[in-house]
């Protein structure tokens, strides 16, 4: 009898497994973690085994529904692919935040959501590097971390500086593991920064903000190394500031920017708005294009400017959305006819435009186009 017979027979089977590819799955909480005070860690896996491959630092959106109302929220995941048959979101409790509150307060172990993703251009995939600045504020941690789990987790040479700025010493999230990832390979260095201290916590590290001094004792090769950060908006905000003080390449830095709309997206929203405005004024009905919907036989005609998302909405369908700006891909539809003008900011990969794939949040037809919904 051979090994594989024995296994076999005393109960274990192969495992056939799937991979995860950016669309919607179902997932089960496997697993609660408290990490701190007012943070916990969710951990899915899928019913049927499912290998979560995706870049270190990508998100995904989760479909909920709250009050009776469906609700679609993206989280960075926290843990790294190299654990790949689970994958973990790290959430904050936040005054008046609807879904991490809801989270917090009613998701347990056992139950099943759905799940859209993963997608996100912030990665370290991507950008590779013989040395990286990890940059992160608050619970912004979670991509940051993701990426040093997988760094570490393939015991790769990459030299790794970590720098966590928290308020206190009991909202460091990851403070344990983190620790020992510094004791245990000698290209992790991690310093932690406290705004202040918290009673009964007392804090022999650096204290107040990250600033120009701690930048020169902690990161003395800040030139040499790609830069991912994420964090509040203020918090990168400063980071950059700090970074162009410090003449560095800007094409080496990359930040997290689902949390926040990016300038540059407000802008393209503002002059689309402007474009609407001024084809409405010039609107003649032979102006209007066809978008047809082909499972459900409707059709509409939409002014020139206006999305598939438009279409959809004045014909009183369904279709899920997040983010509104081409981020988080839940909006994910098929084209089976006609060209459209995708303006998408990382919701999608380019194997899924391949395939015929567009978000309908940010796409406007050309022409008469069909989708597959």
């Amino acid at each position: 009898m051979n090994s594989a017979t024995a296994l076999t027979n005393q109960g274990l089977s192969e495992v056939t497994t799937n991979t995860w590819v950016n669309g919607r799955h179902l997932v089960r909480c496997a697993r609660v973690v408290n990490e701190t005070h007012d943070v916990k860690t969710f951990c899915f896996l899928a019913e049927v085994p499912v290998l979560f491959f995706f870049k270190p630092g990508q998100f995904v959106t989760l479909e909920l529904e709250i009050e009776g109302q469906p609700v679609m929220r993206s989280y960075t995941i926290s843990s790294s692919p190299s654990t790949p048959y689970s994958f973990s979101l790290t959430i904050k409790r936040v005054p008046g935040g609807k879904v991490s509150n809801w989270m917090h307060d009613n998701l347990k172990e056992g139950d099943v959501i759905p799940v859209h993703g993963p997608v996100g251009n912030f990665n370290c995939i991507d950008f590779p590097a013989d040395k990286v600045l990890l940059l992160s504020g608050g619970v912004g941690i979670t991509p940051v971390m993701s990426m040093a789990r997988w760094y570490y987790d393939t015991s790769t040479d990459i030299d790794m500086v970590f720098v966590h700025s928290a308020r206190s010493p009991i909202d460091i999230v990851y403070q344990g593991e983190l620790t020992n990832m510094c004791a245990r390979v000698p290209n992790f260095h991690l310093h932690l920064i406290c705004e202040r201290e918290a009673l009964g916590f007392p804090w022999s590290g650096y204290r107040g903000y990250l600033d120009q001094a701690k930048l020169d004792m902690m990161v003395p090769d800040l030139h040499d190394r790609e830069v991912f950060c994420c964090g509040p908006e203020p918090y990168m905000r400063a980071v950059r500031s700090l970074l162009q003080a410090n003449g560095f390449n800007m094409e080496h830095y990359h930040e997290e920017s689902f949390g926040s709309t990016p300038a540059e997206i407000k802008q393209d929203a503002l002059d689309q708005a402007v474009e609407a405005e001024e084809a409405l004024e010039a609107f003649d009905s032979s102006d209007l294009i066809t978008v047809e919907f082909s499972q459900s036989g409707k059709s509409i005609g939409v002014m020139p400017g206006e999305t598939v998302h438009t279409a959809a909405a004045n014909l009183g369908m369904y279709i899920p959305k997040a983010c509104g700006m081409g981020i988080c891909g839940t909006c994910k539809v098929k084209k089976l006819e006609g060209e459209v003008e995708m303006n998408h900011n990382g919701g999608i990969t380019d194997e899924d435009v391949a395939d015929g794939y567009i978000l309908s949040c940010c796409s406007v037809p050309k022409g008469k186009v069909v989708i597959e919904n």
